[in-house]
């Protein structure tokens, strides 16, 4: 009997032993499980914060390349804290490449003593505090492609002032007597530079491809009252309509069978249009109508004419087409994340 009874103290004290190592193991599991999740977490903020940082600095320096460099890190402070759920990120560094046409912001936890991830339940094994970082880059450069409105322009209208967020107000006119076509062999004889429709009043046009111009005549493209109406809506509302068209350099052949070379878009800040006669095919086209002169009016019958401005413009991920090279720079941004 008294053999027994010193068999089963000897197990006894090897099962608490055996209880000790895995309640270490366990509490060392439910840690990591736990500690991961919040790691992940983070990052997933602090993703977010670089991602809205990168965004925002390639706008500003596209807006204004003269103050990028010294500008850079306060832009991007403005929207990273408010991108991280907890506000507590720091940003490690931003790089802009302007030759480039890239902004890199790397961010990471906020140090000292209210960091984020310091109270890990690691540190009841003596861990340390964990720091997790992110990065995002973002490309300001030219569009490449994407769909608009069936209108080309001549690069001879182009008017942009470096200095400037806003180029003059001029009068794009075509025909008859046309005051925007370019040298002898960039317009097409006979017409504007509509281009073939993919959908109603809708061009998809790519960096460096030839368009076929759709109605070399006076009559505008089809199915496009409805966009024109709207045009018409938002200025009359005070509003502003931007409108992105392509530009070309060169055009070939003649009426349906011409064709634009396409170096790259331009946004236009509409004041007003006459595409036709009557209804809305024609907008604040005389002499007489809001912030327009004689010089600027294009209100005889057989006119076609575009008037407003070139402006600076930059858009966030709204561009598509994947044409080759890079396009002129004609004042449009495409911004969006790369990595």
């Amino acid at each position: 009997m008294r053999r027994l009874i010193a068999r089963d103290d000897q197990e006894r004290g090897a099962t608490a032993v055996f209880v000790a190592v895995m309640m270490v193991v366990l509490l060392g599991a439910g840690a990591m499980a736990v500690d991961v999740g919040q790691i992940y977490a983070e990052r997933a903020q602090l993703q977010n914060a670089a991602d809205a940082g990168a965004l925002a600095v390639a706008q500003q320096c596209h807006r204004t390349p003269a103050a990028c460099s010294a500008n850079a890190l306060v832009w991007a402070k403005e929207l990273t804290g408010g991108n991280s759920n907890d506000g507590a990120t720091d940003i490690e560094s931003v790089k802009v490449d302007l030759a480039n046409s890239q902004v890199t912001v790397v961010t990471s936890t906020r140090s000292g003593s209210n960091a984020f991830l310091t109270k890990m339940f690691a540190s009841a094994l003596n861990a340390p505090p964990v720091t997790v970082g992110a990065h995002a880059t973002a490309s300001m450069a030219p569009p490449t492609g994407g769909s608009s409105f069936p209108l080309a322009i001549s690069n001879n209208c182009y008017n942009l002032s470096t200095a400037d967020t806003t180029g003059q107000v001029q009068k794009i006119s075509y025909k008859p007597g046309g005051t925007c076509t370019g040298p002898s062999g960039t317009e097409i004889p006979g017409g504007w530079g509509w281009l073939d429709q993919d959908s109603p009043c809708v061009a998809i046009t790519e960096l460096g491809s030839n368009q076929v111009g759709s109605d070399p005549g006076n009559n505008p493209p089809s199915g496009c009252s409805e966009i024109l109406k709207g045009w018409a809506d938002t200025i009359t509302g005070g509003g502003e309509v931007h409108v992105a068209f392509p530009v070309f350099d060169d055009a070939t052949n003649k009426g349906q069978n011409g064709s634009f070379h396409i170096i790259g878009y331009a946004t236009f800040k509409i004041w007003g249009w006459k595409f036709g006669n009557n209804h809305e095919y024609e907008f604040r086209n005389t002499k007489n109508d809001p912030g327009m002169t004689a010089d600027l009016a294009c209100a005889n019958g057989n006119d076609r004419c575009l008037i407003g401005q070139f402006i600076k413009f930059e858009s966030i991920d709204s561009w598509t087409g994947a044409g080759g090279g890079t396009g002129a720079n004609l004042g449009t941004a495409d911004i969006k994340l790369i990595k």
